[in-house]
């Protein structure tokens, strides 16, 4: 999988946000079970269509969320809470920008390895043709 660090126009003061293809994307959901997909666009852009396997958490809910215990996540979205240490923690959005914010955040609580796709649900849906 190749990722990116890179925040184009960032503020010299923030963090790096590591950054994901629409191809390393497909790659760890055929490959890693571990995999925990979260969308953080609107209820509204949610219900008009989404990634399979995605779970929501509006951009301004993650960092409330992310602290959950890990049987409160679990009961909450359906999928175990990752580990702090998962490589397989992915944010997106429509086009990457929030998804960037929530990466940021979640990188903030201690999810390390945490990355935004940066093509996001609009990527996503050219290329599969939804």
């Amino acid at each position: 999988m190749t990722v990116t660090s890179l925040t184009p126009n960032r503020p010299k003061n923030s963090m790096a946000v590591a950054e994901i293809s629409y191809n390393d994307l497909k790659d760890l959901m055929e490959k890693c079970k571990e995999l925990v997909l979260v969308d953080v666009r609107s209820k509204e852009e949610v219900d008009r269509g989404r990634i399979p396997g995605s779970i929501h958490i509006p951009v301004d809910q993650v960092e409330n969320d992310m602290t959950l215990d890990a049987a409160a996540f679990q009961q909450k979205f359906g999928v175990p809470k990752p580990p702090l240490n998962s490589p397989s923690l992915i944010f997106h959005c429509q086009m990457g920008r929030r998804g960037a914010v929530a990466t940021q955040n979640a990188r903030s609580l201690g999810f390390e390895k945490a990355c935004n796709f940066v093509g996001g649900y609009k990527e996503w849906s050219e290329k599969e043709g939804k």
